[in-house]
């Protein structure tokens, strides 16, 4: 790759083949437009709909669920069949809805191409669309104009050029021409060179086209953004892995069962029916539509918090976030200039403490606003935070320049670093000049000193550059400021000064950011400052904020160009801040941590966070500052811009996952219980205790409304003191397999108890042992499985109580603490009563209607789940 900034200009024009005075001829323009294309994006291949559809249903757990919707209509229940395939499109079009809103990014990054541009062609200067620039068109450059490529500088005078959306720079960046050099140098600091989509705010130039369109340092980001593929969540994988398990063990069960039987010389069709009883009981068809809902009703919660959730799964994503890579300007700074530390009448201090009485500080103070071209709405960063200094402490920029009009001036010079401007006092006039200290001190010859004139001695000078080290060292951009009396004459203005201060100032840190990263720390996420900005500038926040401690924990772009990917993925495992680095730098510090088993979150705002966004597990953007680009790469976007709202995020995200297990945990329970209480009875050589018809039911509608009001649980207060999730860490981690295997068996014993009761009272045997299995009349048969089902959804709906924690008794947790849980429960038993008891369904469900004792005995056995699981937790909490 050609580095133009390194090259003279002769050698541009050389390898270019253009003319600096007549730019290119028409016909070679043309030429080369053929040649290299227009100067646009290119158009990603734009995913059908037939493929969305494919993506979204291409996934084990739907998979499964269609199998499942097949074996209902195989056994007549075609109106199961139909609402297990509503919760599939209803899953595929939420999928498809989502996949369309998030693949934005691109088109926003187009339309911020500039659609004219000034050139010279044919010795002319002519306007022409941007579209047709080609390298070695020679492009004009004023103030207000957004640059139209990638161009080498070969003129300038006094060129500012705000980049902050690609550099992350906060302030305008001054262009110089005659500057060179031969190193690696980082964007932010290439000053012969502008970027395309970067915005001319001062002075004017002329550049040689060096790159057009996707080759251009914007259009490599857009390269960027077109070519990550999209990874899978954790959850995500869970599931799929779930969902293979789940398949798998379906399959197994069925085979089993079906030569179990077989074997047992039961009727072929009988055994089939069975094993399709099997699979049913095996396959939560559930599951993943609770999932779907538990997140789109987290995403609504999280809205509340100034938290907009672009993609379903990023809420889960979000609370198992081990590292959150922040960009500093806008995001962990307030992105505006402001003036903090002053040195003044040979004192050093802040800014609030100076007196506008006090004449040194008074004259600091006129000095730094009447020598100033902005206003309190526009202009130059640090121009407006003068400004915006002078007006805290009582003065009005208007009001002074009434009182001392302007009447000359020498502008901003880069080679000069400073500027001057001429005003009237009555009847005679003086002048004020600020810039760099290292232009204003040598031409200063008197310093204003307590309340008075004096010639500047060796030891003020000294004292001077102490405070502008001080200043410096606290990552200040320094302004020194001066003045000369009775003088008219501009060219003479600049000589002679008198000193009259310097002036620090920052984009200072949010005030809530320091809490907030602390707070990550307890939470054991670690936070990374990526940023364009200056290195010491950078650690200088990274320091208030608690990020980082010394400089051993930084890291620069060109540090970073200098090891491989390998030896990075070392370094990130310390360095906490990295300055001046440019969007593929993000993306290799990101790819580096994702190496490193980290989930990350990355938060940014300008077009150069837009790759790093999208290949971050969590894209963050902020909502007021942030680009469009940048928005449409992100998973999140932050409505307040608070840094402090991505930690209640995450907290929001480790709840909702929280959640989701207990309400897979509870799912997985209950179809183990069914599992058992058929897989035993059958292999005991009884009849089949349930019937495929009614597990489908207590699968898709007893088991669904305690699920989702689980998965609504209130939040944890004490979730932000535990560790990040492990990524690779199994829904059955913690003992939670153990558990949900042994309340499963506990549920199918159960279930398997009220069925053999309920033949032993129906055929009047003595004991449930001595019942004749060969004599069962259908309407026995049809009581028992009645009884089986009641006690199933009932034993499962108590069950769920359990779920809300594995520590704490229900009576701890609050049993009026989840309202929709207890509905959920009391909605669960009344479904079931009018199954019972409307004749409409007996038909459909094989059901036998029960008295008030059947109930009593029913409640009483489906609330041992609840008593056992208590009973344990008190063990657990006092050993």
């Amino acid at each position: 790759m050609s580095q133009w900034y390194s090259k003279t200009v002769q050698e541009i024009t050389e390898e270019l083949n253009t003319n600096i005075e007549t730019g290119l001829s028409s016909q070679e323009a043309e030429n080369r437009l053929k040649q290299y294309g227009p100067n646009k994006f290119q158009e990603g291949e734009k995913t059908s709909i037939w493929k969305m559809l494919w993506e979204q249903i291409n996934s084990i757990l739907i998979w499964i669920l269609i199998v499942a919707a097949i074996i209902s209509a195989f056994v007549g229940e075609i109106t199961d069949a139909i609402i297990i395939f509503i919760v599939i499109a209803l899953n595929a079009i939420i999928g498809i809805v989502e996949e369309s809103k998030a693949e934005k990014a691109l088109e926003e990054l187009k339309k911020m191409s500039t659609p004219k541009a000034i050139v010279r062609r044919d010795g002319q200067i002519k306007e022409i669309s941007s579209e047709n620039l080609v390298p070695g068109d020679v492009v004009i450059i004023d103030a207000g104009r957004y640059i139209p490529a990638d161009l080498r500088l070969i003129e300038t005078a006094n060129l500012q050029i705000e980049e902050s959306a690609l550099t992350g720079e906060s302030v305008p960046v001054d262009k110089n021409a005659g500057w060179s050099s031969y190193s690696e140098v980082p964007l932010g600091d290439q000053q012969n060179i502008a970027f395309m989509s970067t915005l001319s705010t001062y002075g004017r130039g002329t550049g040689i086209v060096t790159s057009t369109g996707m080759e251009t340092e914007i259009g490599k980001i857009a390269k960027m953004l077109g070519g990550q593929e999209k990874e899978i969540t954790p959850l995500q994988k869970k599931l799929n892995e779930l969902g293979k398990i789940l398949g798998i063990g379906a399959v197994m069960i069925c085979v089993i069962m079906f030569f179990v039987g077989y074997f047992q010389g039961r009727d072929v069709l009988d055994m089939f029916l069975i094993a399709v009883s099997l699979a049913v009981a095996a396959i939560p068809e559930g599951m993943v539509a609770i999932v779907t809902i538990v997140l789109a009703l987290g995403v609504q919660k999280m809205s509340k918090r100034h938290a907009i959730v672009r993609k379903l799964p990023a809420v889960e994503t979000l609370g198992s976030v081990s590292v959150i890579c922040s960009d500093k300007t806008g995001t962990l700074t307030q992105n505006k200039m402001t003036v903090t530390k002053v040195y003044v009448d040979g004192k050093y201090t802040d800014l609030g403490t100076i007196q506008q009485k006090d004449d040194a500080s008074c004259r600091l103070l006129r000095g730094m606003m009447l020598c100033n071209d902005a206003t309190l709405d526009s202009g130059d960063p640090t121009e407006i935070a003068l400004i915006v200094a002078g007006n805290d402490l009582g003065l009005d920029k208007a009001k002074l320049e009434q009182q001392f009009q302007r009447v000359n001036e020498l502008p901003f010079d880069s080679d000069r670093k400073m500027m001057t401007t001429v005003h009237r006092d009555s009847s005679s006039y003086f002048s004020v000049t600020k810039g760099a200290l290292e232009s204003i001190l040598p031409r200063t010859t008197s310093i204003f000193k307590n309340g008075q004139v004096q010639p500047i001695s060796a030891h003020d000078k000294e004292e001077i550059l102490d405070a502008s080290k001080k200043m410096s060292d606290e990552a200040l951009r320094v302004l020194a400021v001066a003045e000369r009396t009775s003088l008219a004459d501009t060219e003479a203005s600049e000589e002679q000064l008198i000193f009259l201060g310097l002036v620090g100032m920052i984009d200072p840190p949010r005030e809530e950011v320091k809490q907030s990263v602390a707070q990550c720390k307890d939470a054991g996420i670690r936070t990374i400052m990526i940023t364009g900005d200056h290195q010491n500038t950078a650690l200088a926040i990274a320091k208030e904020l608690g990020i980082a401690d010394d400089l051993s924990q930084t890291m620069t772009g060109q540090e970073l160009n200098e090891i491989s990917d390998t030896e990075l993925q070392e370094k990130v495992e310390k360095v906490r801040v990295f300055a001046r680095v440019s969007p593929e730098h993000k993306v290799r510090i990101v790819q580096a941590l994702k190496e490193n088993g980290l989930i990350v979150s990355m938060t940014g705002d300008g077009v150069n966070d837009a790759p790093s966004l999208k290949q971050a597990d969590v894209g963050v953007a902020m909502g007021i500052t942030g680009t469009d680009v940048a928005k449409g790469a992100s998973d999140i976007i932050l409505t307040d811009d608070n840094f402090s709202t991505i930690v209640s995020a995450v907290e929001q995200g480790r709840n909702i996952f929280q959640n989701i297990r207990k309400a897979i945990l509870f799912l997985l329970s209950c179809n183990l219980g069914e599992i058992t209480a058929l897989f035993i009875g059958i292999l005991l050589g009884w009849p089949a205790p349930l019937t495929a018809v009614q597990i489908l039911w207590v699968n898709l509608i007893t088991d669904t409304l305690p699920a989702i009001a689980l998965g609504m649980d209130p939040d944890d207060p004490d979730i932000m003191k535990e560790k990040p999730r492990n990524p690779k860490e199994s829904f059955f981690a913690h003992g939670n397999g153990a558990y949900t295997v042994l309340n499963g068996m506990l549920i199918g014993f159960i279930t398997l108890f009220a069925f053999i009761e309920a033949l032993r009272y129906y055929t009047g045997a003595a004991s449930i042992f001595a019942v004749d299995f060969g004599n069962i009349s259908e309407d026995a048969l049809t009581h028992a499985q009645t009884m089986a089902f009641i006690t199933l959804s009932a034993s499962q709906l108590f069950h769920s109580l359990n779920l809300r924690s594995r520590r704490k008794s229900i009576f701890q947790t609050g049993l009026f603490t989840n309202p929709l849980l207890l509905g959920a429960i009391i909605i669960g038993l009344l479904i079931q009563a009018s199954l019972v008891y409307v004749p409409f369904f007996h038909d459909v469900f094989g059901i036998y209607v029960v008295g008030l004792k059947d109930w009593g005995f029913v409640i009483g056995i489906s609330l041992i789940p609840v008593i056992i699981n208590e009973i344990y937790k008190g063990i657990r909490r006092i050993i």
